[in-house]
């Protein structure tokens, strides 16, 4: 099934094969794929840190991916907030939260505005959590 609207969030510091891989097998799934590039503010509200590279130059190395249909900025880590306001038919995002009581919740809420969870595995080996303590080191 191809479904028409696409969502998908994510900080995208250090852009690497891992973001281009999700991006990717996102836009295969979908006609239109809108990606929502954490602020520096929501990444510091959540993760502690500042990412290395501004939110700026992480939504322009996003929007210059060609699996990319739009950019906007993820203001909130609340998804069915953006559902609300961007109608999507699915989001897709990392396996490791399926099974959650949060994105179990999602999947609930979701479905009561026509959308629902795609959840795709991780590129192994890679993250920028990895390069950051490489370069730490």
């Amino acid at each position: 099934m191809k479904y028409k609207i696409g969502y998908t969030t994510g900080v995208f510091d250090m852009f690497h094969i891992g973001h281009l891989n999700i991006l990717r097998r996102a836009k295969e799934q979908c006609d239109y794929l809108i990606v929502g590039v954490s602020t520096d503010e929501v990444v510091e509200s959540y993760k502690h840190h500042k990412p290395i590279i501004s939110y700026e130059q992480r939504a322009a190395i996003v929007a210059a991916i060609r699996y990319v249909d739009e950019v906007v900025p993820q203001v909130t880590m609340d998804k069915l907030e953006f559902l609300k306001q961007r109608h999507f038919d699915v989001m897709f995002h990392g396996d490791e939260w399926k099974g959650t009581e949060l994105y179990n919740k999602y999947e609930k809420d979701f479905a009561q505005y026509g959308a629902r969870i795609e959840y795709l595995s991780h590129t192994e080996g890679i993250s920028s959590t990895m390069l950051r303590e490489t370069i730490k080191k």
